[in-house]
């Protein structure tokens, strides 16, 4: 059954018990310890912290500080902030400092978690980095741990997108640093970028090397980093390499061939004249669709360019009108095209994709054509944490990536214990022949929730998708919030408020939103909170980080599945493949298949699981051979050549 899948399989990412015992008993220890410390002064506490500090610097090893300096973190938090570290929210922080990802999940604490592995690691004075999924979080969690830190005689600092360089400088110089990996990521590429020299010593041109001359860089090095959502981070977002741009502007010709491109592929035959290949999200041109494409009309603009250009670029037109969709993969803002996270349901500031496919996208929406990039620089996330001496991290949904993680980052994942017992309900998945059987049993099953006075939680795939459905329960009267790409200046409002009787939340991702759940005493009387997941994601940890929302830290809740052979899972298939599968079904009348059907949807899955693992597996089998050559050069492999 599907619901199985969201459990625990027995004994991955499970420590031995061996291990698990030593955790639990150096909890307790820190937590019996840490109670000397509540007769101490705020004074004594930060000179006992400083006489640890000072021990550390002298070259004792830190693991011999651990129970000392976690106790300390223990009553510095429940002295400045009223909370007090679980053991097994201990037990997480030495998972993470022993060098491994600690499955903690949704609602265990992990912001608290991950202050007792970062103060430790912070002690020699070399820098320790916490890495989150956005700046929201990240502006956040330092802002909210900070009288921790500083209780502790610790600086710390957050990077944010808008700041200049000197403030970036700055923050990395605190003992504790917050930021995005993509933030981090990309100031070791600046940083790079202005000392523009190759290994070998030799001079070359770069991006800043008319006004930046030799500036220092930002960051003092890559000591230790905390990963927070680490599998997404590790894993998901590394499909995808930090790249820094070089602008090349858009000429008359190069606009027109964009532009041209997109009205030339509605007169191209699928299957005759290209071919489409779904699970790749690609399509290239037949013989045929060649010669078709050199045959039609043409402005005079790009009667010079090339024929293998205009072939790229029709097949990225066909990509962009066939994998791409609006307010699923983007949105367009302010007549600009803005990239949607598949994973956190965000829009990616700054980011587009490269050989020409968001040109191509922008002349599809009929928005300005930006200039086109090269690269000046880049680096593989596997790479960039490479660099850290010492790594660890959280998550909610590692278990089952644990094999990959393991291999890429030589991590261990554990699964560490829950607080309280979980008592989340699963109920039975419902499979439906169509998307709009599907919406109305999903609407009727919310407007039944929503009269027994239970709370909500609908997980939708895309931002269309969640307006959709939002446009549904106004209908039926249903008062409801949405939370997508489009409203995310409220999220923190409206996840902190939906924990009432007959709450009801149309969300696009719940994947770090940070913000948890707090359900009243109401609530709980009737049952807790209730997801719908209206579809299965690519991923199967994505789908895991959706119903982790409900039943957390002992509350009552439960989730449940609503699938049609129509949802965006479905689009990996060929379309020969799913009107076969569609004329197998046998719907009753309101629409719904037997729940046997529900194996189709997790095979999918499982293939699309394989089919990224083997795309960020090519990645880094590219990414390496280029490593190498740039290195035989004498060069930095993170700076593309350019000419002298």
């Amino acid at each position: 059954m599907i619901g199985q899948a969201y459990h625990y399989a027995k004994g991955a990412g499970v420590p031995s018990k061996s291990r698990l015992s030593r955790w639990r008993a150096t909890a307790h220890r820190v937590l019996k310890e840490s109670q000397k410390y509540a007769s101490y002064s705020d004074e004594e506490l930060l000179n006992q912290a400083r006489d640890a500090r000072w021990r550390a610097k002298t070259g004792v090893p830190l693991k011999s500080l651990l129970v000392e300096v976690f106790s300390m973190g223990v009553e510095a938090s429940r002295r400045k902030l009223g909370m007090e570290h679980y053991p097994v929210q201990i037990m997480g922080g030495i998972a993470i400092f022993e060098g491994g990802i600690a499955e903690l999940q949704t609602g265990e604490g992990k912001t608290l978690t991950a202050t007792l592995p970062s103060i430790l690691r912070a002690l020699p004075g070399k820098g320790a980095h916490v890495v989150t999924v956005n700046d929201y979080l990240a502006e956040r969690d330092a802002a909210e741990m900070a009288p921790v830190y500083e209780a502790l005689g610790m600086s710390v600092g957050g990077i944010l997108t808008p700041m200049e360089t000197d403030e970036r400088r700055e923050s990395y110089a605190k003992d504790i640093t917050y930021g995005t990996a993509k933030e981090f990521g990309f100031d070791l590429l600046r940083d790079r970028l202005r000392q523009g020299v190759a290994a070998g010593g030799e001079k070359r041109r770069t991006l800043f090397s008319d006004q930046s001359g030799g500036e220092a860089p930002v960051q003092r090095g890559h000591y230790a980093v905390l990963i927070d959502e680490a599998d997404s981070i590790l894993i998901d977002e590394a499909r995808t390499p930090l790249i820094i741009g070089l602008t090349m502007p858009n000429d008359a010709g190069t606009v027109s061939l964009f532009r041209w491109c997109h009205r030339a592929v509605s007169h191209l035959e699928a299957n005759v004249d290209f071919v489409y290949e779904p699970e790749r999200r690609s399509a290239y041109l037949t013989d045929q669709g060649c010669r078709k494409v050199l045959l039609l009309g043409k402005p005079a603009l790009i009667d010079s360019i090339d024929t293998e250009r205009i072939y790229k670029h029709v097949e990225q037109a066909l990509t962009s009108k066939f994998a791409f969709v609006r307010d699923r993969d983007y949105v367009v803002v302010d007549n600009e095209i803005s990239i949607v996270d598949e994973g956190t349901g965000r829009i990616m500031d700054g980011r587009k994709w490269q050989d020409g496919l968001h040109q191509s996208i922008e002349a599809k929406e009929l928005v300005p054509i930006t200039a086109a990039s090269g690269e000046a620089a880049r680096i593989t996330v596997q790479n960039f944490f490479r660099l850290y001496s010492k790594i660890g991290g959280m998550t909610g949904t590692a278990v089952q990536c644990a094999s990959e993680i393991r291999r890429v980052y030589s991590l261990k994942v554990t699964a560490i214990p829950t607080h309280r017992p979980c008592i989340r309900r699963l109920n039975k998945p419902r499979v439906f022949a169509t998307m709009e059987a599907k919406w109305r049993a999903v609407t009727d099953e919310i407007e039944r929730l929503v009269n027994d006075d239970r709370a909500v939680l609908v997980g939708t795939p895309s931002v269309d998708a969640s307006e959709a459905l939002g446009r549904m329960l106004k209908d039926k009267s249903i008062k409801h919030e949405i939370l997508n790409a489009r409203y995310l200046e409220q999220e923190a409002e409206i996840v902190g408020n939906a924990g009432e009787p007959g709450r009801v939340i149309v969300a696009t991702n719940m994947a770090g939103r940070g913000t948890d759940i707090k359900l009243s005493d109401a609530l709980k009387s009737a049952g807790g909170l209730q997801v719908i997941a209206t579809e299965m994601h690519s991923s199967k940890r994505i789908d895991r980080q959706l119903i982790g929302r409900a039943a957390r830290q002992g509350d009552p809740g439960g989730y449940q599945f609503f699938l049609s052979l129509e949802d965006e899972l479905m689009r990996c298939h060929t379309p020969e493949k799913m009107a076969k599968k569609k004329k197998q079904a046998s719907p009753n009348a309101h629409g719904e298949l037997a729940g046997s059907w529900v194996s189709f949807f997790t095979k999918t899955q499982r293939y699309l699981e394989k089919m990224h693992y083997k795309q960020r597996k090519d990645m880094m089998k590219q990414d390496k051979h280029r490593t190498e050559s740039y290195r035989r050069m004498g060069l930095d492999p993170c700076l593309e050549l350019t000419e002298n």
